[in-house]
């Protein structure tokens, strides 16, 4: 068996026995590394690597911010706000809980993280209201996908450093997807609830008494315009900006609401410490993994292969769509990222993908993979918030994936959807 096989059937192996990705990832790479002439000197080296990336440092603010705004009562405050706008409509909780995920990802770039503030905020007042518990989780799990799409994100960021692309482009082209896919949730979430006979059972305030909520909240609802406006305005990077997100999530929390003290502080740390410690080493095992791709041309000869079948770049791009939704069902979102984004890039743009368009299109199927079972991350997340089994939490979720797959597809076909934005601004990638 060749070393190029090998290194795969490795990996897989250890994924079917259930083993964490890194583990899969080093495991597989160190095997190959050792019946080969390369030296074992490289894995030390390819990991220490992780040390000279300096744009994941956004990742840890961004995922720390997201968990002071949640223990500091910022998520709360959002879907109060955002009850003002559509409480009165027929499921008008369920639109204000994609509308409440909307405003939370675009301060915090976490899918399982906008999940878990905007579930445990609205699966219990749904159901509270009538709402059925499936209704209630799979909206919650559905919502909380925003997270990756709405700059700033997670994944954008990985793929950013993994593709060598400007990461200012790729949030800003992810803004025009993710009102249009909101967008489309919302109606998807309106039409099941008025099939279901679900009533709006909110008693709205007065004038007087929104415009008092509004200016009462309005330190959150500032939040996206701080965050988001430094990096656009070109007052600061992206790393920077997530550590503003973290400054401004401590003032608000300390001295706005009050919410925060040195214990929810405490614990917010332990999240963030615990999420992006996998991400990190996630990605520097796959340094590893990607050095012996590249070394035996592995992206070469399957972008070969590819090419061979066809030269399109639609059907090249519905072949990648599949095979993402499949890998989605049993690897993590970045996961899948740093593992092929190597591969994936050479092929693209052989064809003439424009790069930050296909890290969009990348975050869609994305989207679709934390709905999916046995992983599908938000619907674990939904269910232990819902008390409900991943089977029910599941079935409420899956006429959103249908949505969400059906964007998917419609993009490849429109991709000046994603790209007219950043043009406009004239960015360059």
């Amino acid at each position: 068996m060749s070393l190029e096989v090998l290194i795969w059937v490795v990996m897989l192996g250890m994924l079917l026995l259930g083993a964490p990705v890194f583990v899969a990832l080093g495991v597989s790479s160190i095997t190959v590394i050792i019946l080969s002439d390369i030296p074992l000197a490289m894995l030390a080296t390819d990991l220490f690597k992780i040390a000279d990336m300096f744009p994941l440092l956004a990742v840890v603010g961004f995922v720390f911010a997201g968990a002071l705004m949640d223990k500091g009562g910022m998520a709360e405050q959002i879907v109060e706000v955002a009850s003002l706008a559509v409480g009165r409509i027929q499921g008008g909780l369920g639109i204000v809980t994609i509308l409440g995920c909307m405003f939370f990802a675009s301060m915090i770039g976490s899918g399982p993280g906008t999940v878990a503030a905007m579930g445990s905020l609205m699966i219990p007042s749904m159901i509270a209201r009538g709402y059925s518990p499936e209704y209630a989780a799979g909206i919650s799990a559905t919502g909380g996908t925003l997270g990756i799409l709405i700059p700033p994100s997670n994944p954008m960021l990985v793929y950013g450093i993994i593709a060598n692309v400007s990461i200012s482009a790729l949030f800003t082209a992810g803004f025009i997807p993710g009102i249009i896919v909101g967008t489309a949730l919302m109606l998807t979430a309106y039409l099941l609830a008025r099939r279901a006979g679900f009533k709006a059972r909110m008693e709205m305030p007065d004038g007087r008494t929104a415009r008092r909520i509004v200016l009462h909240n309005m330190w959150s609802l500032l939040a996206p315009v701080i965050i988001l406006g430094g990096i656009y305005a070109g007052i600061c990077t992206p790393v920077e900006a997530s550590i503003v997100a973290v400054w401004y999530s401590l003032f608000v929390g300390f001295v706005i609401t009050r919410r925060l003290s040195c214990k929810t502080v405490y614990q917010a740390i332990r999240m963030a410490v615990i999420s992006t410690g996998t991400i990190i080493v996630v990605v520097g095992v796959s340094n590893v993994f990607g050095r012996f791709l590249t070394m035996y041309q592995i992206p070469q000869q399957l972008a070969s292969s590819m090419l061979a079948i066809t030269q399109s770049p639609s059907l090249i791009l519905a072949m990648i769509m599949l095979l993402l939704f499949f890998l989605g069902m049993f690897m993590e979102t970045l996961a899948t990222i740093v593992v092929l984004a190597p591969i994936f890039i050479p092929i693209i743009k052989n064809v003439g993908i424009d790069p930050v368009y296909f890290g969009i299109f990348w975050v869609l199927t994305n989207e679709v993979a934390l709905l999916t079972p046995p992983l599908g991350v938000n619907l674990f997340i939904a269910m232990n918030l819902s008390g409900l089994s991943l089977e029910r939490v599941a079935k409420g979720a899956i006429p959103y994936i249908v949505v969400l797959s059906l964007l998917t597809f419609f993009s490849i076909f429109v991709p000046e959807i994603v790209t007219f934005l950043p043009k406009y601004l004239g960015m360059k990638w």
